[in-house]
């Protein structure tokens, strides 16, 4: 199989499979030999923020060694993002040729897409024996494909309103499905996650011994300075007092994202019985791979890229524009998804756009253009429609004047087909 067509194969053969439980997973993990159990490192859950974590930890880990695994997603344009290996994505004739070796069981246990793909990172981590390595939760946390491992560091980002079809309508309901992942004694790192829904994981982690470690409590986040290149901030935790760290990431939210991330990481040393060196923390904090959150993909005129898609990502992502463009209206290339409260998300962008192309991405789950145009034009901010994000795209450019600001963003996937075009 080439890489369309095995994409093809379990998209429609296994995208259907999806239930919220962990007995399937369960069968197809033994039948597997269980190669989570050879595995130490991190899960990290949460709304938002989750995969900026992750990559952080990731660079933080490959300060120590080359052996360092990272599953996380979604992917934005090839599915081999999902899996990489000392910073590298791994070959996609390596995870076909697992997939091929493994497909039997996937179909006794009527596999999802999801906990195909989890399986494959667990399996091609274990053969590799990486020392280290960082797990995304998919969806929630409790019944997540993920959450049949035991890792030395959990994490829980945020809490916010989003799947609430599947997670609950509430902070509270949301925040005890994340905190699904919190393992007896495993130490739990907190971000800044609000009183009520952060008392509902506190409670649990009581529950299981795990040692809590919170947002503003135990680690803090101060002096927080933004700018197109990055954002600096000092960091305190323990007897670590980190002044102006410095991340390639930008935004507030990345500040507390990388400070999660650096808590994990020293805790992660201890239990290692290895020494916190603050000079390799500040050298892989320059490092992070992370595509598609705040990216500058160019600069006359700026286009920035980023996949914030609820209403606490646009959130970030207008604070973080106001923060480095107090005075500017941005041009927004936008196409949200329908399942998310995209009427509030769009008010937002409105508060700080000149210009809206609206387009619909190819996701079935997409608004379309007229459902967007109408919630723009509540608003009475000027906009233009396209036939897709990539003619938004390309029209926002050629429209555009060398000091302008582009944003790209409203769901992940509209950044993945910008950042396809860009790299075409």
């Amino acid at each position: 199989m080439q890489y369309r067509e095995f994409l093809d194969h379990i998209y429609q053969k296994y995208s259907g499979n999806v239930k919220l439980e962990l007995d399937r997973m369960q069968g197809v993990l033994g039948d597997l030999g269980n190669p989570q159990d050879d595995l130490r490192g991190y899960h990290i859950a949460g709304t938002n923020g989750k995969g900026s974590v992750c990559a952080s930890l990731e660079a933080l880990c490959l300060e120590l060694s080359p052996k360092v695994g990272l599953n996380t997603s979604p992917h934005l344009i090839n599915y081999t993002e999902r899996f990489r290996v000392g910073g590298r994505e791994i070959p996609f004739e390596e995870i076909l040729d697992c997939f091929n070796r493994h497909e039997s069981i996937f179909e006794k246990w009527d596999a999802s897409f999801f906990e195909i793909t989890t399986s494959i990172a667990f399996l091609l981590f274990s053969e590799r024996k990486l020392r280290h390595n960082v797990i995304e939760v998919g969806l929630g946390g409790r019944l997540d494909a993920t959450n049949l491992w035991t890792p030395d560091i959990t994490a829980i980002t945020t809490i916010g309103l989003d799947h609430i079809k599947t997670l609950g309508g509430t902070l509270e309901i949301i925040a005890r499905e994340k905190a699904g992942i919190i393992k007896p004694e495993i130490p739990v790192v907190l971000g800044n996650i609000p009183s009520s829904p952060r008392s509902e994981i506190i409670s649990i982690a009581h529950d299981r011994n795990a040692p809590i470690y919170q947002y503003d409590k135990d680690y803090t986040v101060s002096n927080v300075k933004l700018a197109i290149d990055g954002t600096s901030w000092d960091y305190s935790f323990q007897k670590y007092d980190f002044k102006s760290l410095k991340a390639n990431l930008i935004g507030k939210h990345q500040a507390d994202n990388i400070s999660i991330a650096v808590t994990a990481f020293i805790l992660y040393l201890q239990k290692l019985g290895l020494p916190v060196d603050e000079a390799l923390i500040r050298h892989a904090l320059g490092k992070i791979n992370w595509q598609g959150r705040m990216q500058v993909i160019n600069r006359q005129p700026a286009v920035i890229l980023d996949g914030a898609h609820n209403v606490q990502g646009i959130t970030a992502l207008i604070e973080s524009l106001e923060q480095i463009y107090p005075e500017k209206k941005v041009k927004f290339v936008l196409s949200i998804l329908a399942d998310k409260n995209y009427s509030e998300m769009i008010r937002l962008i409105c508060s700080k756009a000149g210009l809206i192309y609206i387009a619909k991405n190819e996701s079935d789950r997409a608004a379309t253009v007229a459902e967007q145009a109408r919630e723009v034009s509540l608003h009475n901010a000027p906009y233009k429609e396209a036939s897709s994000v990539q003619q938004a795209y390309l029209m926002a450019l050629e429209e555009a004047d060398p000091d302008d600001l582009i944003v790209g963003g409203g769901s992940l996937y509209t950044v993945g087909e910008i950042l396809a075009l860009s790299k075409a």
